[in-house]
């Protein structure tokens, strides 16, 4: 039996001791728990908990596929000592001892913590965890993110702002003010996303300091570090984003609608502030305020030419007159309250009106009553000063990095990125290759050689190393995706782009393959935390810069046979020869995970 390090016991034995007792379990993924199947990708898993039954609290859990063996179980505690996961208050610390219900996990416990000096008991029930799985397993009931009063109205503005798709024409940088005078708001300031076809959004500032000084901290920032982190969540925001379902993003062509139709979207409401972070629901005010705005712009869109050059930097406003949401929320209930008289004879009918009525009569607060004449008017205008000012900085950014002639595609032709061009199942391995041993691919008439696209400025010597990218799959739809790139023309580049989820701080690179059409392929995820992902890509880097940024790419079949993982060259169908880019020469901008809960 694997016992742990002495290094780790003696590391763990420096943690205060507990006066209370650990209860651990490993059960049965509930196939009704939406919360716990989110964590694992397998339809059949396990659940293993650490509950502190004194404090009441899940120090650790996970889920694992149901054949992994009782080791995770001792991970799972080593992540509920050093790090617990029952919110801010849960410090790092050991048991007095532990409960298990399952003879065996106990025989394994005792085992694999005999150096820690926590005793292992055994109990026929476990009340607390028996407590967390009864709450696991029933039916989810989920807070409406939504004030239902509004609901539809907001959903069929956010339609109209999809279909006018405002990202097609404006750049984050130029910003529009939309004066409201109502529901505490005085001004907002919008600023699109989209433009660069990564995150579809609206960001509606509440002041215009906010936007000024994160804009300046992201731009004075090499990465996402613990600090970007921080300025993402001081904020202080409203903001939609706005998610295709469909696997291609179809990043626009400027000047050209966005091909997806509004029914093909999902719509993610929600607020940022500096002292309350990030919210996912929204307040009725906010809702009604956000109906307004988007209709107001929704009239400015189609009355003034976003395509005319820098429309931005011009000075264009309008009003609007735009209907009051609560009076129509409010009419909508009266006339729900006089249906359900008129069918007082149809109780289980009456019911359900009434109970309606009342949902949305709860959110018309009095406040909102009483600040509701029939029509809101509206100003929306564009704020020349400022965007050229953000315009600005963001071209000094850009030229400090010394990438002045890079990035002009988020002007013109954006390319697609397509997310499904790799087979489903396929092996994505980094390595490098001595280059005599890539010299047959190059001279094999079975397999498909192409050369460099874009030449480099200096071809490598016979006695480097090449940084080669290998996708193994089967033999289908290996050929598959060698055609699919012909057909684009060829295999131009390699890219790593960065992102960051701002909610779990974590880190990641998106595997990026270019075409000769401008396509961009994504073949793979890689965690900056992984230590094994961080080696890879490192080594890449380092292997790319040394080899005058050549690399290349394998395609080979095998991925269930007995080559799987190590192909040979009769296993390759296809070798091309490609430089590796950075992010900034496809014009590509940093991907950040949308602002929304799941």
């Amino acid at each position: 039996m694997h016992q742990l390090s002495p290094f780790t016991c003696r590391r763990l034995s420096q943690l205060p001791r507990l006066t209370s007792v650990w209860e651990c379990d490993r059960r049965p993924l509930p196939t009704s728990s939406k919360a716990l199947s989110d964590l694992s990708e397998a339809s059949q898993g396990d659940c293993i908990l650490w509950v502190d039954s004194l404090q009441g609290v899940v120090r650790g859990l996970s889920v694992v596929p149901r054949e992994t063996g009782n080791e995770a179980i001792v991970r799972t505690l080593l992540q509920a000592i050093e790090a617990p996961q029952g919110g801010n208050g849960v410090e790092p610390a050991r048991p007095r001892k532990v409960v298990v219900c399952d003879r065996e996990i106990q025989f394994f416990l005792r085992g694999a913590l005999q150096d820690l000096d926590i005793p292992v008991e055994h109990s026929p029930t476990l009340p607390v965890i028996d407590e967390v799985f009864q709450r696991l397993q029933a039916p989810e009931i989920t807070e409406h993110r939504l004030p239902r009063a509004f609901e539809a109205s907001l959903l069929e503005k956010a339609a109209l702002m999809w279909d006018a798709a405002p990202w097609n024409y404006l750049s984050e940088q130029e910003i529009l003010a939309i004066d409201l005078n109502r529901w505490e708001i005085k001004t907002l300031y919008l600023s699109v996303l989209g433009l660069a076809g990564l995150e579809y959004g609206l960001l509606f500032y509440r002041d215009l300091s906010s936007l000024q000084q994160f804009r300046r901290k992201l731009l004075q920032s090499d990465d996402f570090s613990e600090g970007m982190q921080q300025a993402f969540l001081e904020q202080n925001c409203l903001f939609i984003n706005f998610n295709p379902v469909d696997d291609i993003i179809a990043m626009p062509i400027q000047g050209v609608p966005t091909a997806v139709s509004s029914d093909a979207v999902e719509y993610d409401f929600g607020s940022l502030h500096p002292l309350e972070g990030l919210r996912s629901q929204l307040a009725a005010e906010e809702a009604v305020s956000l109906i307004v705005v988007l209709e107001a712009l929704h009239r400015f869109f189609k009355k003034h030419d976003l395509s005319t050059e820098k429309f931005a930097l011009q000075p264009v406003s309008s009003r609007f007159h735009i209907p009051n949401p609560v009076r129509q929320a409010m009419s909508a209930t009266r006339n729900v309250n006089q249906s359900s008289r008129e069918t007082a004879n149809e109780r289980a009918s009456e019911k359900s009106a009434e109970k309606s009525a009342e949902k949305s009569g709860h959110e018309l607060t009095p406040d909102l009553i009483e600040s509701g004449p029939e029509k809101v008017t509206v100003k929306v205008s564009t704020l020349p000063e400022v965007s050229a000012i953000f315009l600005a900085d963001t071209h000094s950014a850009v030229e400090g990095s010394g990438l002045e002639e890079v990035g002009s595609s988020l002007a013109d032709d954006l390319a697609p990125l397509i997310e499904d061009s790799v087979p489903e199942g396929s092996l994505i391995m980094l390595g490098s290759f001595k280059d005599k041993k890539l010299a047959p691919l190059r001279e094999t008439e079975r397999i498909y050689y192409q050369s460099f696209i874009e030449l480099p400025q200096k071809r490598p010597d016979t006695k480097s190393d090449w940084p080669t990218l290998t996708i193994q799959t089967t033999r289908p739809k290996a050929h598959q995706l060698v055609e699919r790139i012909r057909k684009e023309g060829g295999m131009r580049s390699i890219c790593f782009n960065t992102g960051h989820d701002p909610l779990s701080g974590q880190s990641f690179q998106v595997g990026l393959i270019e075409t000769r059409q401008g396509h961009l392929h994504l073949f793979n995820e890689y965690e900056v935390s992984d230590a094994a992902d961080s080696y890879s890509l490192e080594k890449w880097a380092k292997g790319s810069h040394k080899n005058q940024h050549c690399c290349s790419c394998i395609i080979a079949t095998g991925s269930t046979g007995a080559q799987r993982g190590r192909p040979t060259d009769k296993e390759v169908i296809a070798f091309f020869e490609v430089i590796a880019k950075r992010p900034q020469e496809l014009g590509l901008a940093p991907l950040v995970m949308s602002y929304a809960l799941d």
